[in-house]
């Protein structure tokens, strides 16, 4: 039998070009969007944090991780929204055990 749900792990850097207050709005949309498609979990965001190398030109990031519930079609849909939307620097979906 199918599983119904599975557990992931998402890890996203956003941009702060544009201001943390940015960043901030541009993860609440993520996060209503999987609160729609599926359950969140823990959410730990970091803030601002300086990056390991420049990504675009940029030196500092903000970042959050969470945890949440979903079907196994949605982590791919999500990933694809997240690599067409302006603001995001760097993201990893990874499945839980």
């Amino acid at each position: 039998m199918a599983k119904l749900s599975a557990s992931y792990e998402l890890m996203v850097v956003l941009s702060l070009t544009k201001g943390e207050e940015a960043a901030q709005a541009t993860w609440a949309k993520f996060k209503e969007l999987i609160e729609a498609n599926g359950t969140l979990g823990e959410v730990d965001e970091w803030g601002k944090r300086k990056l390991a190398y420049p990504i675009n030109y940029e030196t500092d990031g903000y970042y959050v991780v969470v945890t949440f519930d979903a079907k196994p079609e949605f982590p791919a849909e999500l990933d694809r929204i997240l690599n067409i939307t302006d603001g995001v620097l760097r993201s990893m979906i990874t499945v839980k055990e």
